[in-house]
């Protein structure tokens, strides 16, 4: 595992969204490197969820639950906590909510992550600072192809407008205020990163369809499928975190300067909601049946990344395909349901993918 454990034991890290699922995964990864880490989030928004499990508060240096569209918080947290290391990944994260709620989510999504920038700006100390938005980002053509970080963005739903929106408002930030000049920042280093379908134990929202089968699995019901021929980069979630932390290592030393990165599986992990399901049961038997409800909102069919400027810039590659994917979510959730630990499920996935 290219992670490397001394560059951050002691690193001052600020972590938006901690409370979420990827969040706290990324909270426990980051604390059991020993970096100190300072959170800022809303409430978790589901019972039961990750963060509370884990008892994370009770891991970080500071605990904030704060809302992103508020500067004045910002501000005072980043003054407060000064930090080396940022990972933006705060956001409205649900494409069902977005056609509910599209006005906060364009305000969390392309606000927050503006209002974060301006906090950071009066730092007076190099910061390496990683924009976490999706790989829904991309002007959906339906291609077999992966998308590419060059590639055109877009976005039919308001979700996925939103991170597209916030990808182009944080370049313009680069560009505008990233720089030597009286009205710039020299400290700052900022890239965005786009990650897969991530999915793993711990995961306990709505309308996503691994913990919406993981509940479905646990009552004995048949897990509901809304679009079995999707195709998705299904990723556990340990994979676009180590990639994150090491876009965070690059930027700070200055081995790339900025931009776009896409963390993805490889194209094999490529696999439609229907073979998801059905890898699923193999570890834990169910059964499933397809939604018919002519109501339900726009969603891209086929979405696929290509990874390699990752690879070439970062040296990052995904270590688990799949099988092994799916294997170590239900495993997760499965195991919880007969009584077991979420903090050692959690500890026993970050060792196994580690030692990888």
């Amino acid at each position: 595992m290219l992670v490397n454990r001394e560059f951050w034991a002691g690193k001052r890290v600020l972590l938006t969204g901690h409370t979420g699922f990827k969040g706290s995964w990324l909270a426990l990864w980051l604390t059991e490197l020993e970096a100190v880490v300072t959170g800022i989030s809303l409430e978790p928004n589901s019972t039961p969820n990750l963060f509370s499990q884990l008892d994370l508060a009770q891991r970080l240096e500071q605990h904030h639950i704060a809302d992103i569209n508020n500067s004045q918080a910002l501000n005072e947290i980043v003054f407060k906590c000064q930090p080396q290391m940022v990972f933006h990944l705060a956001a409205q994260p649900l494409v069902g909510h977005s056609y509910q709620d599209p006005l906060g989510t364009w305000a969390t999504n392309v606000m927050g992550s503006l209002n974060l920038l301006e906090a950071l700006k009066p730092l007076q100390h190099p910061c390496a600072v990683v924009m976490v938005t999706t790989d829904k980002v991309y002007e959906n053509q339906e291609w077999i192809y992966g998308y590419r970080e060059n590639d055109r963005l877009g976005g039919h739903d308001p979700y996925s407008a939103s991170k597209a929106a916030a990808e182009l408002a944080i370049a313009s930030w680069r560009s505008s205020f990233c720089g030597s000049d009286s009205h710039q920042t020299p400290y700052l280093a900022i890239a965005t990163a786009r990650a897969g379908n991530v999915i793993g134990g711990g995961d306990w929202a709505e309308d996503r369809i691994v913990p919406d089968a993981m509940r479905a699995l646990s009552k004995n019901q048949p897990i509901i499928v809304r679009n079995p021929n999707a195709t998705r980069p299904w990723q556990h979630v340990l994979e676009p975190l180590s990639g994150y932390m090491l876009l965070a290592e690059a930027l700070t030393t200055k081995q790339i300067n900025g931009g776009a990165f896409n963390f993805g599986p490889q194209q094999e992990s490529n696999r439609s909601v229907q073979e998801l399901i059905e890898e699923s049961i193999k570890y834990w038997p169910g059964e499933w049946q397809v939604q018919t409800n002519s109501d339900a909102v726009h969603e891209a069919g086929r979405l696929h990344l290509q990874i390699d400027k990752a690879h070439q810039q970062l040296k990052w590659k995904p270590i688990w395909g799949f099988k092994t994917t799916i294997e170590q979510t239900v495993n997760w959730y499965q195991a919880l349901n007969n009584g077991g630990n979420a903090m050692e499920l959690c500890l026993a996935d970050l060792k196994k993918y580690s030692n990888n």
